[in-house]
This record gives structure tokens, C-alpha cells and sequence, in this order.
């Protein structure tokens, strides 16, 4: 099985790596001005496409509103696996930014296409959190939605959630528009961030949950909009998974009492 995996995996990484290469003199046209951005962005859905296509994953929608156009979104979700973010891209339409870790600016190319459509932040420095938030705050006033993962990486216990960070609901409440929970239960089985790089078969699931309105919260409603969001992903994490998430969760629970967290 693990001589699969490892095929698989060879598969996987090979057409992962093409397609970018193939598509990367169309990302740097369309990087030199602002106003191509729109077609970078599609770039990157047509780069997400091919390669689950070419991985043989079935990618499944569940869409529970339709955006309006004339509306702006804070989107956050889960983190499970360096596949949550073209997912994203192939659920989440429009002019959309990323709040990524700044080592992603440092990869060859992708590096080079990743800083400028999304927002790079060193959460070790809080300059740099403050920063990002404010970045993400000027691309909701030029009409682009903003896309976070609600736990800042991607966690040891991944499916498992971690604890939110603030960024998301900050800026939600202080552009006073909906935030989107979104839901991605399996890509850990997929593609698993354990050092390994083995992929498996699975179908990639994504439900965009109804939007919560934030009209009227303010900056000290942001506790109860945490609690409220993770509730949302935490129960559909619980329908698709089961008793694997319980467990999972249970044995978290356990070695943090352990350690006296």
C-alpha cells in the first residue's frame, strides 16, 4: 500500500509542479498590473482544476447561499492540508486574498505569484498581524473578499480544530459584513501535512455555510462570533467524520489535561 502511496504521490507532485510551470508566464503578464489581477486569479482556478483532475479527485460543492455581487465577504475555514488553499479557489468565486504565512512569499515562482495577489503575515511579529489586517481591510474597500483559515496554520491535530484567532472576526465586525464559515472536512486524508507528502484518494468535500451578519457587533462581540463559527465547522466536521473526529478530539482533550493546559 505504501509503494501506492508513493506512486501516487510521485503522480500527484509531478502534475502539480507542470501545470504551474506551464501556466507561470501567464501569471507574471498578468501580475504586472493591478487590473489583469482578476485573470492571475483565474490562472490559479484553472491551475486547482487541472491537478485535481489530473489527481483523479472528485471535488464536491456544497454551496448553502449564493454570494451577491454587490456584496463583500470575510470567508473563514478550517485548515487541515496545503490543499485547502486551491480548494478554496475552485469553491470561492470573484476577487478573492489570502492571509498566508510570509514563509509562502519565499518559494521559487510561487513565492512570486503568491505575495502579490494575497497577503503575507508574520505571526510572530505583531506588527505584522496588525499589518495584515489592515492590508486586508483595504482590499474589502476596493471591493475583493478576503479568505482566512480561522487557526492562523494548520494544526498538529488537524482534523481536529484549534483554537480561532481573531483576525477574521476583527475584520468582519470593523467592515461590518458577513463572514462565511467554510467547511473542508477531508483533504487531511488526502494530502496529510506530516512531513510525508504520501496522497491518498479521497473525494475533496467543501460546504460554504450560510453568512453571519455582522452588522451592528462590535469588537467586543468578537468572543461570542469565534464561539458561534467554530461551533458551525466544529458540528460539520462531526457529520462527515463521526466518531473518527470524537476520538481525535478526545485524545487532544486528554493530553492537554495531561500536561495541565
Amino acid at each position: 500500500m505504501k509503494l501506492i502511496n508513493r506512486i501516487y504521490s510521485t503522480w500527484v507532485t509531478f502534475w502539480f509542479i507542470l501545470f504551474f510551470l506551464m501556466l507561470f508566464p501567464f501569471f507574471y503578464i498578468f501580475l504586472q498590473n493591478k487590473s489583469w489581477y482578476p485573470a492571475a486569479h483565474n490562472c490559479n482556478r484553472i491551475w486547482g482544476f487541472m491537478v485535481f483532475l489530473f489527481s483523479f479527485i472528485w471535488f464536491d460543492r456544497e454551496r448553502r447561499f449564493k454570494p451577491n455581487k454587490q456584496n463583500n465577504y470575510v470567508y473563514v475555514a478550517n485548515h487541515s492540508s496545503y490543499l485547502d488553499i486551491p480548494t478554496l479557489y475552485l469553491t470561492i468565486p470573484g476577487d478573492i486574498s489570502f492571509i498566508g504565512k510570509s514563509s509562502l512569499g519565499k518559494v521559487p515562482l510561487f513565492g512570486y505569484m503568491y505575495s502579490r495577489l494575497h497577503i503575507l503575515v508574520d505571526r510572530a511579529k505583531k506588527n505584522s498581524r496588525y499589518d495584515s489586517v489592515l492590508r486586508a481591510m483595504a482590499k474589502i474597500e476596493t471591493g475583493g473578499n478576503v479568505v482566512l483559515f480561522a487557526e492562523g496554520t494548520i494544526p498538529a491535530d488537524a482534523p481536529v480544530l484549534a483554537e480561532f484567532k481573531d483576525g477574521a472576526f476583527r475584520i468582519a465586525i470593523e467592515k461590518q459584513i458577513p463572514l462565511v464559515p467554510v467547511t473542508i472536512p477531508y483533504n487531511w486524508i488526502i494530502l496529510p501535512d506530516d512531513g510525508k507528502f504520501l496522497a491518498k484518494r479521497h473525494t475533496c468535500k467543501v460546504v460554504v455555510h450560510e453568512p453571519i451578519d455582522t452588522q451592528g457587533l462590535t469588537l467586543d462581540d468578537i468572543g461570542e462570533l469565534k464561539n458561534k463559527v467554530f461551533n458551525i465547522i466544529e458540528a460539520e466536521l462531526i457529520a462527515h467524520l463521526g466518531d473518527d473526529y470524537r476520538q481525535r478530539k478526545s485524545k487532544k482533550d486528554s493530553t492537554l489535561s495531561q500536561a495541565g493546559v
